[in-house]
């Protein structure tokens, strides 16, 4: 599978020119999968046999989408009873915004706790509703 983009594409002759690394390729319609129509810069995948393209799609169908791996129960669980330690950021990973609440903990004389029940009830409403890695939460 080769990866490139389209260079140029006219509607009418349903034909273009895609571009991978310094190579151009000539194709036509009868080589594109995708449901929306070719464009230019469009970004793809193709293959080429004889010089011709072949199964040619956006690259974008080609990517599988991002699986949610974090629990938001866990999440607003922890946030609850340990946001004064920062847990439930620990556990998104979100490990600087973690030792900045145990650090806002020990510096106000605990009035940290605050901020983990902030975070609990936006976890819990969903505005904070993905982990570190911009994953969804489960």
């Amino acid at each position: 599978m080769i990866i490139g983009q389209i260079e140029s594409y006219d509607s009418e002759k349903q034909t273009g020119i895609v571009k991978s690394q310094d190579d151009f390729f000539e194709f036509d319609a009868n080589s594109w999968q995708s449901k929306l129509q070719p464009d230019e810069g469009d970004e793809v995948t193709f293959e080429v046999n004889d010089g011709v393209v072949l199964n040619m799609r956006l690259a974008a169908e080609t990517l599988k989408p991002v699986e949610a791996v974090k629990r938001k129960s866990v999440a607003t669980l922890l946030a609850l009873f340990l946001g004064f330690s920062g847990a439930h950021r620990f556990y998104l990973g979100n490990y600087k915004l973690g030792l900045a609440q145990i650090a806002v903990t020990a510096l106000t004389q605990g009035y940290g706790v605050l901020w983990g029940f902030i975070e609990a009830v936006l976890l819990f409403s969903g505005h904070i509703n993905k982990d570190a890695k911009n994953r969804p939460l489960k």
